[in-house]
């Protein structure tokens, strides 16, 4: 099981990349948690200096706007 956690400060951008990351999981059949990090210290600690941001399994793989869909793939197949 992969962990993906979404940083942000709950915006539309946000959600939507939370979204995106159960959608991309469904269709490639990688479970996976998501958690989303709203706090804005937890979001600075994390290195993130746009939001929104996503870390998987622990590393930041992505900052500011939407992920692009194939290398939010790759990111869950890895």
């Amino acid at each position: 099981m992969k962990t993906v956690k979404v940083y942000g400060p709950g915006c539309k951008r946000c959600e939507a990349t939370a979204a995106m990351v159960k959608d991309a999981a469904s269709r490639l059949g990688v479970e996976v948690s998501v958690e989303k990090i709203t706090d804005a210290k937890s979001i600075a600690m994390a290195g993130v200096m746009s939001t929104p941001g996503v870390a998987v399994d622990g590393k930041l793989v992505h900052a500011g706007g939407l992920p692009d869909t194939a290398k939010l793939e790759s990111w869950l197949t890895a």
